[in-house]
């Protein structure tokens, strides 16, 4: 196979230099060879490294490459410690019902592969039959199509429409998959704060309720037995006998969770009418997502992001916990 010339435009490139440890440590399950036998490319992508089966396919089959010390090669190649891998994301197909809009996006991190955004309250993360535009997603591909980057929108976990502050989204399709798989993990956390009604007790704890869609409704959840498991760790940093300030930690992303959780102890966030939350003081849930921490799927970097609470919440906090 030829070099890749130097002038080929590729999309996006993740690398990687093979470890003296690779075979050694035991972790590659399919194989005995030692370091000097080498180790299969298929088996230091996928077992190394994580990589799916499918997503494999989609760099030898839509316009990827694989690189092993500059000289394209398939996986079936046997590489050696020291070796440096190279691989090629392809460009992805625009989404035709995801309509690109110039929106001032608000971004605290971005690289090659992901994108740390700010999120305004008032905006929805995807589009909806209610909400067919004006939404993260569509600022999202403006943003793309302005900057030439040639990948979809992937959310790596969502915020709703009137719930503020940061979310993950990946550029591409492999970045998505690692960082949804990273976030199962626990490699990707969020960290909330709330203003809940009432005096919330005990002062830290962990919500651990399933939730399911309430059958009456297409929007609104419920805990229920027969639910999907969901996990909510909580700690009270303020209080007064009114209102609560929490500090909230999710285990699992399940929708409206951290609303229907508070409610559910019977303490519904301020502003959630949808739950029982009173509209008198705020028009929307007192939520904001105010820090991100995760591992970077192909550096292996921790990386740690903050976003100040929103005016509204902070006029709102100071008014009411003092």
């Amino acid at each position: 196979m030829s070099n890749m010339s130097q002038n080929e435009s590729m999309s996006c490139k993740i690398e990687w230099v093979v470890p003296a440890n690779v075979v050694s440590s035991n972790e590659c399950s399919s194989i005995n060879e030692g370091i000097n036998e080498g180790i299969l490319l298929r088996t230091f992508l996928r077992e190394v490294n994580g990589i799916s089966k499918k997503s494999l396919a989609d760099i030898k089959f839509k316009g990827g490459k694989i690189l092993v010390n500059q000289k394209e090669v398939t996986v079936r190649t046997t590489i050696f410690s020291g070796d440096r891998v190279e691989v090629y994301v392809p460009p992805e197909p625009k989404n035709e019902s995801l309509r690109p809009e110039c929106i001032p996006l608000d971004i605290h991190y971005e690289d090659d592969h992901l994108l740390v955004i700010n999120k305004p309250h008032g905006m929805p993360t995807i589009p909806s039959r209610e909400h067919p535009s004006r939404t993260l997603a569509n600022a999202v591909m403006g943003y793309y199509e302005s900057h030439h980057i040639p990948f979809t929108f992937h959310a790596v976990n969502r915020l709703d429409r009137d719930t503020s502050g940061l979310l993950v989204v990946a550029k591409h399709g492999l970045a998505h998959d690692q960082l949804s798989k990273g976030q199962r993990a626990g490699k990707l956390k969020r960290y909330y704060l709330a203003l809940a009604e009432g005096f919330v007790q005990p002062r830290e704890g962990t919500i651990h309720a399933p939730i399911k869609r309430r059958p009456s409704s297409i929007i609104e959840r419920m805990v229920a037995a027969d639910g999907q498991e969901a996990i909510t760790h909580y700690k009270v940093i303020n209080d007064n006998q009114a209102y609560s300030e929490v500090e909230i930690n999710l285990e699992t992303g399940r929708t409206h969770q951290i609303r229907v959780h508070f409610a559910h102890l019977g303490h519904p966030l301020l502003g959630d009418d949808l739950y029982g939350g009173s509209i008198e003081l705020l028009a929307r849930q007192a939520l904001h997502c105010q820090r991100v921490e995760l591992i970077h799927p192909f550096t292996g970097k921790h990386l740690h992001f903050s976003a100040s609470l929103p005016k509204d919440l902070v006029e709102v906090k100071d008014k009411l916990i003092k």
